[in-house]
């Protein structure tokens, strides 16, 4: 490819140089990350997926300042109450500098005695930033009543997705079950990162015997179906163990199913990295073989592992998720996504209370960004490829 093409694909359009010396010079003295960043850059849905992925993480560190409610909030007058919308207009036409929520006034029906919510125009509850209500544990280290936003007052609430079965806030619970499910997706492919770059890297680099037992390992492992394994590996865990014993528990069972994948990509770089020169000289400088692998192999397609990360954290959340869902991962007290969605196993909760859905639409949404991330990263890490 000329150099000019490798400019066009790489150079945003902001950074281009006047002219093609410019451009010429300005690329064969770049680094390959300044060329995987330039590339990475005109991937627009790549961008948007890394923002999207960066926000729900902050969310998640942050939830509980976030959160309107702590995560054991519950409000007995408002069991199974629908999303309250954030008004700026009233009804009468009159718009309010501050947004506002109506209040929720409770109807039963007095043959079915389903409990029904419609908005009360009467009660109007304004919305403060930075409001002193509900006390909380940050990070379980220090307390504080400061929320991002909330209302004030006994009566006032604000549901922004409404409230579950309990009358807990679903958005509070949303926010604290993002920490759980997306802080297992990340630990557990760091983990698997580092199975499946040793083991991968042991079998690429020796072959023979090794990496035939190895390959075979791997085939049957992944010829097994994954929801299956993870049940039997999950119910293998202790059904008294703590929450805190259960989430490790089941990051490891994630980890320990998931790294065949880093393993093969580990492997079939390393076979074609192992007779290169730079390898040939450190040999006979007398390097190690494991510094050979560990410092001069992989860092040589770090931007490969990095990808084979990314792509791998979605199935790692949706494997939490599962579980959860199953009843097989996480637990109550502790909330994840799963544990959210476990209430949508009855069609009759979903047919009078389909907000209770939202959750799965916080799950679709992080694997689509991570998925346009993972596809950015994997244009960029070659940026001489079209």
């Amino acid at each position: 490819m000329s150099q000019s093409e490798v400019r066009a694909q790489t150079l945003p359009e902001a950074e281009a140089p006047t002219s093609a010396a410019e451009a010429e010079e300005k690329v064969l003295t770049a680094s390959q990350w300044q060329l995987m960043w330039w590339k990475f850059r005109r991937h627009k849905m790549a961008m948007f997926g890394g923002a999207f992925v960066f926000l729900m993480y902050l969310c998640a560190a942050f939830c509980e300042f976030l959160a309107p409610y702590p995560l054991d909030m519950r409000d007995s007058k408002h069991v199974t109450a629908p999303p309250q919308l954030l008004r700026w207009r009233d009804d009468e036409g009159n718009f309010h500098l501050r947004p506002f929520v109506y209040g929720l006034k409770e109807h039963v029906d007095p043959i079915s005695w389903r409990r029904t919510f419609t908005e009360d125009p009467a009660q109007i509850y304004p919305v403060y930033l930075f409001a002193r209500t509900h006390p909380y544990k940050f990070w379980g280290l220090f307390e504080t009543k400061v929320h991002l936003f909330g209302v004030k007052g006994e009566e006032a609430t604000i549901f922004l997705l409404g409230s579950d079965s309990m009358g807990r806030d679903l958005f509070s619970r949303i926010l604290y079950g993002a920490r759980i499910s997306l802080s297992v997706g990340l630990l557990g492919v760091l983990l698997s990162l580092v199975i499946g770059a040793v083991l991968g890297g042991i079998s690429g680099y020796y072959g023979g015997l090794i990496d035939n037992v190895m390959q075979r390992l791997i085939e049957v492992l992944r010829s097994i179906p994954h929801i299956p394994l993870w049940m039997a590996l999950s119910a293998a865990l202790p059904p008294g163990l703590p929450p805190q014993q259960t989430y490790f528990g089941i990051t490891l069972v994630l980890a320990v199913i998931g790294w065949t994948g880093l393993a093969r990509v580990t492997r079939g770089k390393i076979l074609s990295l192992r007779d290169e020169d730079f390898v040939m000289a450190a040999k006979i400088c007398g390097t190690s073989e494991t510094r050979i692998i560990v410092r001069h192999l992989l860092p040589s397609f770090f931007s490969y592992l990095i990808v084979s990360v990314t792509l791998s954290i979605p199935g790692m959340v949706m494997g939490e998720t599962s579980l959860s869902f199953l009843g097989l991962g996480m637990r109550p007290p502790y909330t994840s996504w799963g544990v959210l969605l476990s209430e949508a196993q009855n069609i009759g909760n979903i047919a009078h209370r389909p907000w209770i859905l939202i959750p799965g639409l916080f799950l679709i949404a992080t694997v689509f960004a991570f998925n346009f991330l993972g596809d950015g990263l994997r244009d960029a890490a070659d940026p001489y490829t079209r």
